[in-house]
């Protein structure tokens, strides 16, 4: 929980490259075009309040339905989103590869 917290103040710094955008639009099949579009449709996805976000190395992981978000923990930077059919548990416990 506090991970989620964490990264919830820290909302308004998170952003992502133009490299990000490209991988975030093929990854999640997006049909945005604006770069504050697809940050946007991943600030919504953090903040739900079903989400589940955690910190595993240098970077943080949000969880929500069938989508991980990675945000670099230092800068806040979204690196990249994947669609997986299970999630990995906090715990480490994988339960599904990408």
């Amino acid at each position: 929980m506090q991970d989620k917290k964490r990264v919830l103040e820290n909302i308004d710094k998170i952003h992502t490259t133009e490299m990000g955008i490209d991988r975030i639009k093929k990854n999640l099949k997006l049909n945005l075009h604006e770069k504050k579009e697809i940050v946007n449709y991943c600030k919504k996805k953090i903040t739900d309040v079903k989400s589940n976000i955690y910190k595993k190395g240098k970077n943080y992981y949000c969880e929500l339905e069938d989508i991980r978000i990675t945000i670099n923990s230092h800068s806040y930077t979204i690196i990249t989103a994947h669609q997986v059919k299970e999630v990995y548990k906090k715990k480490n416990t994988k339960t599904n590869l990408f």
